[in-house]
């Protein structure tokens, strides 16, 4: 695996430089706008952080729309747009603001409910024309600036050093939910604003699950223990996997964790510029196949990381997105037995112009506590 750092990569891509390159893609869509409704993409797109607010890109103007809770906090944070503080519900104003145009305006379907959708019909009239967005934003929050990898690798360098420290405080009488507890303060000690997902401690059998939540039975004497952790810095999520055993391990558990570890890092040298999503899926699935354990791995091998824990590109089979320097994902092969136990090992990574580079440094040894 490659442990070069991304070169062509672009310095930093602020509001400005992110809308003008949408309203590109916005052009090659045939679409006149863009309606906005998903957060994570608000955020991208002008820096707003708040919890309410509506983003209209036209070719020439961008407007937010939010409530008067965000009024001191959109005047900070918004650039490359207008932010506009309304008092009669934001899909009012927007209706207001298409009302008598005759526009193709492109917008998410996932991401707006049905009476949300019926509502805006009701207000703007005949002349609009909604087309699908075709996930542009979520396209260009794919491929990281040198700012945003700056600050991903530091929320992995966050919760590899909370593992660390967690290790000491790994033992049979602490209960799971004390554990994912500690991990969460850590984070946030850290510097971290909170865990990026709900921090995931399972024991025992329950380590089969692959996302068990953390319940107050303690891990005990002799068993696996799966830590699923990450940390947000600034916004950008970090997510590392890691799977220990209290006591001593016996031989078929040292086995599976070697399979596991070997199907992460037959994945990892898959990663380069130009290799599909799947390809790095089907690395793993190779690897664990060679084993007679492809039947335990029951989830993708990977998913992309960035403002949010779970974003583009997925490594799942047969997904045909290629992957591009600058991308950061994770890869989390695992096997999961039941009434034995599971083990994942999961590692955020960027892709570089000829493989890829660790972001997540805590240690991938089987350890016995």
């Amino acid at each position: 695996m490659s442990v070069e750092r991304p070169k062509n990569i672009q310095t930093r891509s602020g509001p400005h430089e992110r809308l003008a390159r949408l309203r590109v893609s916005l052009s090659e869509l045939g679409a006149d706008a863009l309606l906005v409704s998903h957060l994570p993409n608000i955020r991208y797109l002008c820096g707003f952080s708040g919890s309410a607010g509506l983003l209209l890109v036209t070719g020439s103007a961008s407007t937010l729309f939010t409530d008067s809770r965000y009024t001191f906090q959109a005047r900070e944070e918004v650039t490359g747009a207008r932010a506009r503080i309304v008092k009669q519900g934001l899909l009012r104003a927007v209706g207001d603001a298409l009302r008598g145009r005759r526009s193709r305006v492109a917008y998410a379907a996932s991401r707006m409910s049905v009476a949300e959708k019926q509502s805006l019909d009701a207000q703007v009239g005949r002349g609009i024309r909604w087309v699908a967005d075709a996930n542009l934003v979520e396209k260009l929050r794919a491929v990281k600036d040198a700012t945003e990898l700056a600050t991903i690798r530091e929320a992995a360098v966050v919760v590899s050093d909370v593992f660390r420290r967690t290790l000491a405080l790994t033992k049979p009488d602490i209960s799971e939910l004390e554990l994912a507890a500690e991990i969460d303060y850590g984070i946030k000690r850290s510097g971290g604003s909170g865990p990026s997902f709900e921090t995931i401690v399972a024991s025992g059998p329950r380590s089969a699950w692959a996302h068990a939540r953390p319940t107050r039975k303690p891990l005990g004497k002799s068993g696996l223990v799966v830590l699923d952790q990450g940390a947000i810095i600034r916004g950008y999520c970090s997510d590392m996997t890691r799977t220990v055993h209290v006591g001593r391990a016996s031989a078929r558990t040292k086995r599976l964790y070697h399979a596991v570890l070997e199907a992460q890092q037959a994945a990892k040298h898959a990663i380069r510029p130009g290799v599909t999503a799947g390809e790095v899926d089907q690395a793993a699935r190779a690897s664990l196949r060679s084993s007679k354990l492809d039947r335990y791995f029951t989830h993708s091998t990977g998913h992309g990381l960035g403002l949010e824990v779970h974003e583009m590109p997925r490594l799942g089979r047969g997904e045909a997105t290629a992957l591009e320097e600058g991308m950061v994902v994770t890869v989390e092969p695992g096997v999961y037995i039941e009434g034995f136990g599971g083990i994942r090992i999961e590692d955020d990574v960027v892709v570089t112009a000829r493989g890829c580079d660790d972001l997540t440094t805590a240690p991938r040894d089987f350890l016995e506590i």
